[in-house]
C-alpha cells in the first residue's frame, strides 16, 4: 500500500512544483516591471493630494469675495458675513502682514492683495458659514498689551453692530498673530483658537480655568518651536484645556503648482518658473526646495530672465509664500483648513 500511495503522489508533486516555478517567475517579472516603471518616474516631483485639490479657484462656484472695508483706530478692518453664519472667525496675520492679504482685490477692497494661503483660509471659512473678521496690527508685528484692549473692543463693537452677539467666536493667528491670539484669549471668550506656526505666549500669562480649546498647527522642521509647543501643550493639559496639534510637512514643487495656487498666474509662467528653479538648483531632483524661499535667491534669477514675469512685482509675495510653504519651516498655510474648521466646529456650543 505504501508503494502504491507513493507512486500515485508523484504526478501531483510534479504539478505543484511546476505551478510554484511559474508563480516565482511571474513575481520576478512583476517586480522587474515595477522597478522599471519607478525608475522611469525618477526625478519627477510628486504632488501631495492636499495640494492638487486645493486650487485658487476651488470655491468659485460656492462662495465669492464680497468684503467690506472699514477703518478703526487708524487700522484696516475687513470683513464678510455669509448667509446664516454659524460662528465668527477673527484672523490675525503675522509680522509684515496686513488685513488686505486675506482678500482678493474687489470694488469693496481695491487695495486688497489676496495672498494665496490667506485668501484660501477665508474662502474655506465662508464656505463653512463662518463670518470672517480681519484686522491689521498697528505696527509691523502685534504688540501684546494695549493692542489687546483695542482689538477686543473692535471685535465686540463689530459683533454688536452686525447683530452677531449670539454666535460663538473663534480665532486663528499665525506667527506673531498666533502669539497675539494666545494672549487675547485671556481677555475675551473664544469657543476655541488655532495657533499657527506659533507656540503662544503662555510663560508669564495668567491662564484662566476656562481658557479655550487650543489647536497648534506647526511645522516640525522648526525643531525649537516644536519643542516649545510640546511644553505648552503639556502645560495647558495640566490646566484641563483641550489641546491638539497638526503637523505640516514639506512637499515638492510641480510645474503647475504656482498656477494652481496663485490667481492670474498662468500655466506657461508656472512651468517656466519651475524650470528656472530646477536649472538654478533651487529644487532637488524630486522637486523639493533645498532652502527656505526667503533664503533662496530666486528673485535675482527671475530678474535676469527678461519678460518672465509680465509685472515682476505683482506676484513676488505670492510666489515667495508658496516657496516658503513648500519648504515647510515657517509660513501661513491653508492646506490643513478642513482639519482646522473641523476643530472649530467640534467646539462650537
Amino acid at each position: 500500500m505504501f508503494r502504491r500511495g507513493s507512486k500515485s503522489t508523484r504526478p501531483l508533486h510534479g504539478a505543484l512544483n511546476c505551478r510554484l516555478v511559474v508563480l516565482i517567475i511571474s513575481l520576478v517579472i512583476a517586480l522587474t516591471l515595477s522597478l522599471l516603471f519607478l525608475s522611469s518616474k525618477e526625478g519627477q516631483p510628486k504632488i501631495s493630494p492636499n495640494i492638487s485639490r486645493q486650487k485658487w479657484n476651488s470655491f468659485r462656484s460656492s462662495v465669492q469675495f464680497q468684503p467690506t472695508l472699514d477703518l478703526s483706530n487708524g487700522r484696516d478692518v475687513i470683513w464678510q458675513i455669509p448667509d446664516s453664519p454659524k460662528a465668527v472667525l477673527f484672523l490675525a496675520h503675522g509680522c509684515n502682514g496686513r488685513a488686505v492679504n486675506f482678500w482678493d482685490r474687489s470694488p469693496g477692497c481695491p487695495n486688497c492683495v489676496g495672498l494665496p494661503e490667506e485668501r484660501l483660509i477665508v474662502l474655506h471659512a465662508l464656505a463653512r458659514k463662518f463670518a470672517v473678521l480681519t484686522i491689521s496690527s498697528a505696527g509691523r508685528c502685534w504688540s501684546f498689551e494695549e493692542e489687546r484692549v483695542i482689538i477686543k473692543e473692535i471685535i465686540q463693537k463689530w459683533v454688536d453692530k452686525n447683530r452677531l452677539e449670539k454666535l460663538p467666536i473663534v480665532a486663528l493667528g499665525a506667527s506673531s498673530g498666533g502669539h497675539f491670539v494666545s494672549a487675547l484669549a485671556t481677555d475675551m471668550k473664544f469657543s476655541s483658537i488655532t495657533l499657527m506656526i506659533a507656540e503662544g505666549l503662555f510663560r508669564g500669562l495668567d491662564i484662566p480655568d476656562d481658557y479655550p480649546p487650543t489647536l497648534f498647527v506647526h511645522m516640525p522642521k522648526d525643531d525649537e518651536r516644536m519643542k516649545l509647543i510640546g511644553k505648552n501643550m503639556k502645560a495647558l493639559r495640566r490646566k484641563g484645556v483641550d489641546v491638539s496639534e497638526i503637523k505640516c510637512m514639506e512637499f515638492p514643487l510641480a510645474p503647475s503648482l504656482l498656477a494652481d495656487r496663485i490667481p492670474g498666474l498662468d500655466d506657461t509662467i508656472s512651468v517656466k518658473l519651475f524650470e528656472l528653479f530646477r536649472n538654478k538648483g533651487f529644487i532637488d531632483d524630486n522637486g523639493y526646495m533645498r532652502k527656505d524661499g526667503r533664503a533662496t535667491k530666486w528673485k535675482e534669477a527671475v530678474r535676469k530672465e527678461q519678460n518672465l514675469l509680465p509685472d515682476k512685482y505683482e506676484w513676488i509675495h505670492h510666489i515667495q509664500e508658496e516657496l516658503n510653504l513648500a519648504f515647510a519651516y515657517h509660513e501661513m498655510t491653508s492646506l490643513q483648513s478642513e482639519q482646522i474648521f473641523d476643530w472649530f466646529e467640534s467646539h462650537i456650543s
